[in-house]
């Protein structure tokens, strides 16, 4: 089975190796069609802390790391300006 991959927006990265990615997704209203956008943090492992707030990165599915980071930084798509 593939490894998911997602990508999203740091949004936190106080913690040493490990940053806190936002990933929304965009789905329509049951009943009014109306497209709702959700929201949701994962962490993930950073291992040389090179992502700063406001990149954007996908991040790859991996391993426990810790009690919760089970998802690894892949590459960085875009550096914050």
């Amino acid at each position: 089975m593939p490894k998911k991959e997602k990508q999203g927006v740091v949004i936190s990265d106080k913690m040493d190796k490990t940053i806190v990615v936002k990933v929304a997704s965009y789905s329509p209203h049951p009943k009014y069609k109306k497209i709702i956008e959700s929201n949701k943090n994962y962490k993930a492992h950073d291992e040389n802390n090179e992502c700063g707030i406001g990149d954007i990165v996908r991040i790859i599915e991996s391993r426990p790391i810790s009690g919760g980071k089970r998802w690894t930084l892949e590459s960085i798509v875009e550096k914050a300006k």
